[in-house]
């Protein structure tokens, strides 16, 4: 019997009609029977501040956390802003990178896609995929996920409609199911690992 994967899908957008949410949703709808995926909305998660890190922060934190250690594996999908990733993404993963020794984004498998214009975010996932090697994550490399032009394979609701879109992710989420098992990750962090994330 094939092992299941459980994987936490979440986009890097708020917007309602997020083409980047659209693709989470059209991964959930196109997961193998072999993978599961649950998804979470980063609309909850506070700007990050040190003072309130640590055991007492924010429920919405704490139960990101929770859900990235629980998981096999994370589907991120991400928007280009100016060359890079959105700061409701970048907070999220600097509340889950706390604290070094112990973040649940150390050996977690993950898989990136994303979706805009004529580029369909390839410096955005370039630059996620730098902060997550940093943080111990294992980032699948290869099948790339790179939606251009997204408002032609969209429709007004946000839900993919372009064939050729739904089987590059069919393949993509074959390519992160295998990867999970190729890892097979510990949950435990680390000991000693550095983190140069710090306290302003």
């Amino acid at each position: 019997m094939d092992r299941q994967v459980h994987v936490l899908g979440f986009s890097g957008s708020l917007r309602k009609a997020s083409f980047n949410t659209g693709l989470i949703r059209a991964a959930s709808q196109l997961m193998p029977e072999r993978m599961t995926l649950e998804e979470f909305d980063l609309s909850s998660i506070p700007l990050y501040n040190a003072d309130n890190d640590g055991p007492h922060a924010p429920g919405s934190v704490l139960a990101f956390k929770s859900r990235i250690a629980a998981a096999d594996a994370l589907l991120i999908a991400t928007p280009e802003y100016n060359y890079s990733i959105p700061g409701v993404l970048k907070n999220a993963i600097d509340w889950a990178s706390r604290t070094p020794t112990d973040s649940p984004l150390r050996e977690k498998p993950v898989g990136m896609m994303g979706a805009g214009g004529v580029m369909g975010t390839v410096r955005a996932q370039t630059h996620l995929r730098q902060i997550l090697h940093f943080n111990g994550a294992f980032a699948l490399l290869k099948p790339e996920v790179y939606v251009s032009r997204a408002r032609e394979k969209f429709d007004d609701e946000g839900r993919l409609t372009d064939d050729d879109t739904m089987k590059q992710i069919r393949a993509f989420l074959d390519a992160l199911y295998a990867w999970v098992l190729r890892l097979n990750p510990t949950r435990q962090a680390g000991p000693g690992k550095e983190n140069s994330f710090t306290t302003s």
